[in-house]
């Protein structure tokens, strides 16, 4: 028989253990509260881009049907003019402004950030788990 393989555990081995418990529950209680504000934020994000969807469908149709009724007008208030000049004119505004709302577009998807504060809470605890292991 091998001397010492029966030797009870000494106080600094339940010391470890106990401390490796503690530290297991506290990596799951943190775990678990990013989850939940990881959902949170699924949450929040889904529902501002529905209303978001429905207010720009909402502003898309009725400015098609604004600047239909306006093209209509402006064609035949100068219909006696240039027939060719008025829509060609329409046709440089309409390009232009397709033009710009496609800038404020790719500007907008540049700067867009994906959940912005689960990101922040877990770079903190990545940082503080770096200074409490070193």
């Amino acid at each position: 028989m091998i001397e010492g393989a029966m030797e009870p555990p000494t106080s600094d081995t339940g010391k470890l253990v106990e401390t490796s418990r503690r530290f297991v529950r506290r990596l799951l209680t943190l775990g678990g509260n990013r989850l939940e504000l990881l959902m949170v934020e699924v949450q929040e994000e889904r529902e501002r881009l529905l209303h978001a969807i429905l207010l720009a469908l909402g502003v898309a149709a009725l400015c098609l049907l604004a600047g239909a009724a306006l093209t209509g007008a402006t064609v035949v208030l100068l219909w006696e003019f240039s027939r060719v000049g008025v829509l060609l004119a329409l046709a440089c505004l309409y390009g232009a402004a397709a033009t710009w709302l496609y800038r404020r577009l790719t500007l907008l998807l540049r700067d867009w950030q994906n959940l912005p504060a689960t990101m922040d809470q877990l770079r903190k605890d990545r940082a503080c788990f770096e200074k409490n292991l070193t």
